[in-house]
């Protein structure tokens, strides 16, 4: 019996193939905008939550402390907005979440990508003096 070849990291060399999804026609959907202190991740669903199209300002190209920038969270959401029209999608309504620097950069950024803006909520979770917090920082 001949030794058998080890399979690659690739999946083109497996066999398997990936099928491009097809695009979606929804004009109206949501942007939920999450906001930490080290990232931003914009999400743009339609009206029942699926998610059509998505970035992150790693994603988007940023490493370390430069994630959490105002303007990585600009280009997070230009790209978000530019796969999300490629749907068909035209109108959003915006939930933000989280107490990060990208908050209203992906706001402003996602309405000059072309999208209409409906409804901006803040969705950020409140404890009920739920988890004790971490200690302060002492530089």
């Amino acid at each position: 019996m001949p030794p058998q070849k080890k399979a690659s990291g690739s999946a083109a060399k497996r066999g398997k193939t990936t099928r491009r999804r097809e695009k979606k026609n929804v004009p109206h959907g949501a942007a939920h905008i999450k906001s930490t202190f080290n990232n931003t991740i914009v999400s743009i669903t339609d009206p029942q939550g699926n998610v059509i199209a998505w970035a992150s300002s790693g994603h988007v190209g940023f490493k370390g402390s430069r994630k959490s920038t105002p303007f990585a969270a600009q280009l997070a959401a230009e790209n978000a907005a530019r796969k999300a029209q490629e749907h068909g999608v035209k109108k959003v309504d915006v939930f933000v979440k989280g107490p990060g620097s990208g908050r209203e950069t992906a706001i402003r950024s996602l309405q000059a990508a072309g999208l209409e803006v409906g409804a901006i909520s803040d969705v950020t979770p409140q404890p009920h003096n739920g988890c004790r917090p971490p200690k302060r920082r002492r530089v």
